[in-house]
């Protein structure tokens, strides 16, 4: 599903001359095509959609990062063009959950894990993943579970 789509906005992209939308469609599927091959390595099947959208979570972070060392760095343009290249990406990913819709998922994931402690965070980190990939920041997310089973 998310290869179709990837496909298409390139297509799309291509007949509407849209360079910056050409060269990150062409950057995704590159990646996803990247972990193809490792998954081929190691005898598994191609990358599933879940696995596009970690892939595309990671992106999207890569660029947060640079676009704010560019501006540290007085790069306004790259910054800039970093930031357009995340514009794409989100193009691509589900719509990303509210803080407080975070929180009610976590407290639920929490109770419905039955953890007591911090010993058992991965066991409700895991079923986040499961049931919301790609729509929240597991790295927020974490510190919100973190600070529901102190």
């Amino acid at each position: 599903m998310m290869r179709d789509k990837l496909s298409a906005a390139l297509k799309d992209a291509m007949k509407a001359r849209d360079t910056r939308r050409l060269s990150t469609v062409r950057l995704i599927q590159t990646a996803v095509k990247d972990r193809d091959i490792a998954n081929r390595g190691s005898g598994k099947d191609q990358a599933s959609d879940d696995d596009i959208l970690q892939i595309l979570q990671k992106m999207v972070k890569q660029r947060e990062e640079s676009a704010k060392i560019y501006k540290d760095a007085g790069r306004a343009e790259l910054a800039t063009q970093e930031r357009e290249e995340i514009g794409v990406i989100k193009t691509f990913m589900p719509e990303q959950l509210s803080d407080e819709a975070v929180r009610e998922l976590i407290a639920a994931a929490v109770a419905e894990t039955g953890a007591q402690g911090l010993r058992d965070m991965g066991k409700v980190m895991a079923v986040l993943k499961e049931k919301y990939p790609g729509q929240m920041d597991f790295a927020k997310a974490s510190g919100v579970v973190k600070d529901l089973l102190k």
